[in-house]
């Protein structure tokens, strides 16, 4: 087997893992403490069954997913007291840990008892996917049509956070510690994905659960909230709310007690946390060699032309607002034919509006000065003539992914611009699909499914799915949102070998103005100002 495949092996065999749900706060049945197992793994300190002490105790936990086994835990005894972290790649299993722990997975077998208490107070699950679920479900009750105003804002962050219940002084208390005053009368629609974030986990310390589970909290939020956000749980880990946190790097890695480390759906090791952090194993698992790449594939022949003379992309004083909210004020920005431009800005500033501007998804762009690929927007073109010279990755197109295909579907996919494979395709669609994922080291993924894959492999198919058709821009937005240290670097590099060896310019979006490839030689950046933010651009030699 050559290299690149039992890399990539490692990472997509043995147990699938579940992407995660909605929040929930659940009360459990009382059960009773069963036999202790003695084959428990790596323990550093001492083993203890349920106690009176005991928060819960999972024995003999197996979990599976359409008959493939995405969870074994033998055992694990947390502590009333005691603050843990678990820890893994993607797709090591600790979402559907959570999923078990918070009642969204209950067809498992084993033993899952449970303290007085967290029966009493249930568990709350904060992860990724609740922000598209809470969204999709405001856009199935949009009534704009039939609004004299024409806007439905849909639930209020307000709303979303008490959940029917009274402001207090709690609420307060963390709605200034989180910084959320000035978004409480907004849209969940209508917020960046860092206030989301924040949004959901103060809904869910203020139901006062028995355990907390985050999951990679620091995700999509940008330098300064990652900085306060840390200290808000550090102030939780201080306090008595039992905290479980989901980490898929040791740098985001709280200060708890104690650390479980998780691979492949089994417990690698568990217990205090500056034995297992300093455990060899550890190390090997959080930082593996990445798999060699291969020459790209030839440029396909395009069915456009592009005139030599006009940039790319061309924003003149163009102006943005939504009501009285100003969101894009006198953007003036160009991108030239051989220029990579990174994206960057604090959550909520306007990064994606103005991606929405250029992928004519944005009515607002007519009547501005906005040329896309030498045409005046408004002059006739179709959204799908502007779509097709574009190849798109972002983490709404990976969650929204139609299930049920092949990783090599997926990638082939492409080349019809569906989300899903609903056309014929023929050889040479095939082989060249299979020429892009050779060359981003995913060869060995083609025949898996695309739905078992962990979540950074899926984004390395999406990765190649959007250059099939040799587009003129390939367009990143937050491609390492989600990522452990092994696939963010993984997709780093892929894009740089895309942006040196092929006539593809990128367009690479982050919250993080230095998580960025090697190739940028523009950056455009948003910057805090007195009414807003100011977008000013930087081009790099």
């Amino acid at each position: 087997m050559a290299t690149a495949e039992r890399c990539i092996q490692r990472r997509s065999t043995g147990l699938r893992t579940l992407s995660c749900g909605n929040l929930v706060s659940i009360r459990f049945n009382s059960t009773s403490a069963t036999t202790i197992p003695h084959n428990v793994g790596a323990y550093y300190g001492s083993f203890k069954g349920m106690t009176e002490n005991s928060l819960l105790q999972l024995r003999q936990i197996h979990l599976s997913y359409r008959a493939l086994p995405v969870l074994e835990v033998e055992d694990w005894s947390p502590a009333s007291g005691q603050q843990w972290a678990c820890v893994g790649p993607n797709g090591s299993g600790k979402t559907s840990l959570a999923r078990v722990l918070c009642g969204q997975a209950p067809h498992f077998s084993g033993s899952y008892d449970r303290s007085a208490s967290l029966e009493r107070n249930g568990v709350a699950y904060v992860c990724f996917e609740q922000a598209k679920s809470l969204c999709d479900r405001d856009r199935k009750l949009d009534d704009s049509e039939t609004r004299a105003d024409a806007s439905d804002p849909g639930t209020l962050v307000r709303a979303a956070i008490l959940q029917g219940r009274e402001a207090d002084a709690s609420f307060e208390h963390w709605v200034s510690r989180l910084g959320v005053s000035h978004i409480l009368e907004r849209g969940l629609r209508y917020i960046s994905t860092g206030e989301m974030r924040k949004t959901l986990l103060l809904r869910a310390i203020l139901s006062r659960p028995g355990l907390l589970i985050l999951d990679s909290p620091l995700d999509g939020l940008d330098h300064a909230s990652q900085i306060e956000l840390r200290r808000v749980i550090d102030e939780l880990l201080r306090s008595d709310q039992q905290l479980l946190i989901l980490c898929r790097d040791l740098e985001d890695l709280p200060a708890v007690s104690h650390v479980m480390v998780m691979d492949g759906g089994r417990v690698l090791l568990q217990g205090e946390r500056g034995a297992v952090l300093t455990d060899a194993r550890t190390r090997s698992l959080m930082q593996p060699p990445l798999p060699p790449l291969t020459a790209l594939p030839p440029p396909l022949e395009r069915p456009y032309t592009l005139a030599d003379d006009s940039p790319l992309l061309q924003l003149q004083g163009v102006n943005v607002s939504y009501g009285e909210h100003q969101v894009l004020r006198d953007v003036h920005w160009t991108l030239e034919r051989g220029q990579h431009c990174a994206i960057s800005g604090p959550n909520g500033c306007g990064k994606s509006t103005l991606l929405s501007l250029v992928t004519g998804d944005n009515h607002k762009a007519y009547g501005q000065a906005i040329s896309l690929f030498g045409l005046r927007r408004g002059s006739g073109e179709s959204v799908w003539d502007i779509k097709q010279k574009f190849g798109q990755v972002d983490t709404q197109l990976q969650l929204n992914f139609a299930r049920g295909m092949r990783a090599l579907e997926v990638v082939i996919s492409g080349f019809f611009d569906s989300v899903g494979l609903y056309d014929d395709f023929g050889d040479r669609q095939r082989q060249r699909a299979e020429q892009w994922m050779s060359a981003l080291g995913i060869a060995g993924l083609k025949a898996q499914s695309y739905d078992a894959l962990s979540f950074g492999l899926q984004r390395m198919v999406l990765l190649a799915r959007a250059m099939v058709k040799s587009p003129a821009i390939l367009l990143l937005d937050e491609p390492t949102l989600g990522l452990d240290y092994y696939h963010r670097k993984l997709i780093l590099r892929a894009v740089e070998h895309i942006a040196s060896h092929s006539d593809t310019q990128v367009i690479f979006v982050s919250h993080s103005a230095g998580d960025a490839p090697a190739c940028i030689n523009q950056r455009l950046v948003f910057e805090p100002c007195e009414k807003g933010f100011a977008v000013r651009t930087y081009d790099e030699c």
